[in-house]
């Protein structure tokens, strides 16, 4: 039979009270006694449960406005005695220290306090001492002591007591150490990112709600989510979200978000096969799948618009994978759910996006700023004689929005604020460009009048002369080559306009 050991004695000294009564009173009828401090002790006698005082137990009262109160050798001798070392026994019995076998404590709100605006002090004063020091300690001990570190561990405490009572075996109770110190290792990590103020001196990242995958980028690879993805969306309908769908996820958010326009966009692979910006959902819907109605076959579509049950019908025509718009009609959702494994996700209307960006690679890990950076008319610095007209500054910015989004190296072409075609992933940018134009060529898009944007300079004039062979009138890049002049010379003998932004947009 597995050894199991009894709770006798617990420590209880929470800020968040919410769920504990039910646990309390079932520790009560397995004959635990109590201590605690201030507003928990209060809590436990007002449910007519005995309940000794930190204070008693340890002859000094709570200090320096409360930042002094459990930090003392009853309390921390109790919880960390070793109850097999003889050496421990006689000196817990020597200074009369009762042991504690269970320890319900969470922190103060650090991380909230901080998202509050607070002042500086009141953040300070937020940094939980006392608590941290209860959680570690017990955790340490866990051969012999119980840790409950946060409310989301009050239900397996609430089942297990239900049960077994109040007794536990040493994997349970190492169970809960190993949640404890993940509650306080995020802690910490958000104390130094607090300090550190974004100079990346160091990285902590703590993320404490997990998303198992059905598997990673393969069927033969595990995959996890670490983050809270209820924060950003509601799905309404749908299989599980996988691994690569959250690829897909993120880069049509990052896309729509650089719109304010009415604006519909197809993902694949994470890069934008189909998008236009029009007065209709209806429009934008049916313009951007003109771009590639191939590729937008088990795509991931996004828009800033509202669906209704005229779009709804339209896109319900094509097989996707994944919907994302910030509402949808009741008739939409009904056309759209017909599907059971469709994945319908309603984007939140409060959300922060992640500032840094992280890749693992060799034997470290990559950190970057995230590229938000968004061209205006006003940063646009003309290269040659030739100026492009108010029509062509709206698609050279409409094009440079897509290529930020695609992979290197990477070519768009669009005219009237709708992709024509794209170039990505290429080797040379040469080859980037040849692909967008036979691209849209196979789908019948006449790109006279059509502008092209480049993620990086061009190094020579070859593109630049290709572009104006297939009908292009006006190109966007970041400039910045030593052979800039060989583009430009280009663009001036055959009347192409031609502005630069001095940044480029790489993209891995």
């Amino acid at each position: 039979m597995e050894e199991t050991k009894k709770i006798k004695r617990a420590l209880v000294s929470v800020y968040y009270k919410n769920g504990l009564e039910e646990i309390l009173k079932n520790l009560h009828s397995e004959g635990v006694e109590f201590v605690s401090t201030g507003g928990t002790q209060q809590f436990i006698e007002s449910l007519g449960i005995p309940c000794e005082a930190v204070e008693t137990l340890t002859g000094y009262p709570s200090i320096l406005g409360g930042r002094v109160k459990t930090l003392h050798p009853k309390v921390f001798g109790g919880i960390l005695a070793r109850r097999n070392n003889t050496g421990d026994n006689e000196q817990i019995h020597q200074y009369g220290i009762p042991e504690i076998d269970l320890v319900i404590v969470d922190l103060y709100p650090f991380e909230a306090t901080v998202a509050s605006g607070a002042s500086d002090d009141d953040i300070i004063e937020k940094i939980d001492i006392g608590g941290v020091s209860l959680i570690r300690a017990a955790a340490k001990n866990y051969s012999d002591v119980v840790i409950i570190a946060s409310q989301r561990q009050y239900e397996p405490l609430r089942q297990l007591l239900e049960d077994k009572g109040a007794r536990t075996t040493i994997e349970e109770r190492r169970w809960f150490a190993k949640e404890a110190f993940a509650i306080t290792s995020g802690y910490d990590s958000a104390i130094f990112n607090y300090f550190d103020n974004g100079e990346g001196t160091a990285i902590r990242v703590a993320a404490d709600t997990v998303n198992l995958m059905r598997y990673g980028e393969n069927p033969h690879q595990k995959g996890v989510f670490y983050g809270d993805l209820t924060k950003l969306f509601n799905k309404l309908n749908g299989k599980e979200i996988s691994y690569n769908n959250l690829l897909d996820i993120d880069s049509a958010l990052t896309l729509i978000d650089e719109f304010d326009e009415l604006t519909f966009a197809i993902i694949k692979h994470n890069n934008a096969c189909g998008i236009a910006s029009r007065d209709t959902v209806l429009d934008a819907w049916l313009d951007a799948l003109a771009g590639d109605p191939v590729s937008a076959f088990g795509g991931v579509l996004v828009t800033n618009g509202v669906i209704d049950k005229e779009v709804a019908e339209e896109i319900n025509k094509l097989f996707f994978e994944i919907i994302i718009a910030p509402d949808y009609t009741i008739e939409a959702l009904t056309v759209l759910s017909q599907k059971k494994n469709r994945i319908i996700l309603a984007r939140s209307k409060e959300q922060a996006a992640q500032t840094q960006q992280f890749r693992s690679l060799l034997n470290g890990v990559l950190a970057q700023e995230r590229d938000t950076s968004i061209q205006t008319a006003d940063d646009l610095e003309p290269m040659t004689l030739s100026r492009p007209s108010e029509d062509e500054v709206t698609d050279l910015l409409f094009a440079n929005k897509l290529v930020k989004h695609s992979k290197s190296n990477a070519i768009t072409l669009v005219k009237n604020r709708q992709l024509c075609a794209g170039g990505v992933g290429q080797t040379s940018r040469v080859d980037a460009l040849r692909q967008a134009i036979d691209k849209a060529g196979s789908f019948d898009f006449d790109l006279n009048g059509a502008v092209m944007a480049s993620d990086a300079f061009f190094p020579f004039a070859d593109c630049v002369e290709i572009a104006c062979k297939a009908g292009i009138t006006a190109v966007i890049q970041p400039g910045g080559s030593i052979n800039d002049k060989l583009s430009v010379e280009y663009c001036d003998e055959n009347g192409i306009s031609m502005v630069k932004t001095g940044i480029r947009h790489f993209k891995h």
